[in-house]
């Protein structure tokens, strides 16, 4: 799944890799989509047995609910089950979910330091999902746990949960010619 650069020994024929890949799943998600299931369930039962003696507006009203509420549950809980990091010699790019969508591409000459983020929270963030906080700035977050932070060159930063972050921030670094400390190198 991560290919990684310090992988290739000193004298082999292997060469550093030029591309990392990760990803990072939460599970809970699958709960959320079979709630969404059910209320789409629940909405076709209602259109088939039509129980409703009251009349068709009301039956109506609740077959189209229960539909978009389940395809709202189902197709915005599958966008965030999980997300695939990607990052090669010129760009870091992020997936979403099954489709890929939504996807973010960030060109590594726009990135001015990257950082790792041992803890993130979705509550420090408004939930999960494409997040955009005025005071954090943006942030795809799919789960709890390790992450990546970059700095960008306008002064916004994108954060994005993915499993190896350490990883991935040394990957980026080595692309960027960053110190340890994610500041570009002073020639």
């Amino acid at each position: 799944m991560t290919d990684h650069p310090e992988s290739a020994h000193h004298g082999s024929t292997q060469a550093p890799s030029t591309v990392w890949t990760g990803r990072a799943t939460n599970h809970f998600q699958w709960l959320l989509a079979l709630a969404g299931a059910g209320c789409m369930a629940l909405g076709i039962e209602l259109a088939v047995a039509s129980p409703w003696s009251s009349g068709l507006t009301p039956l109506l009203m609740s077959v189209i609910g229960c539909l978009a509420v389940g395809l709202l549950i189902l197709f915005g809980t599958l966008a965030f089950v999980h997300v695939a990091v990607k990052v090669d010699g010129d760009a870091l790019e992020v997936r979403c979910g099954h489709v890929g969508l939504p996807r973010r591409r960030i060109l590594l000459d726009h990135v001015v330091g990257a950082e790792y983020v041992p803890r993130i929270n979705p509550r420090q963030w408004g939930g999960w999902g494409y997040r955009w906080r005025p005071e954090q700035g943006t942030a795809v977050v799919v789960r709890k746990g390790e992450g990546v932070a970059l700095r960008l060159g306008d002064g916004r930063t994108f954060t994005v949960t993915v499993d190896d972050a350490e990883t991935a921030v040394r990957f980026i670094r080595e692309r960027l010619h960053l110190t340890g400390r994610g500041e570009r190198d002073r020639d």
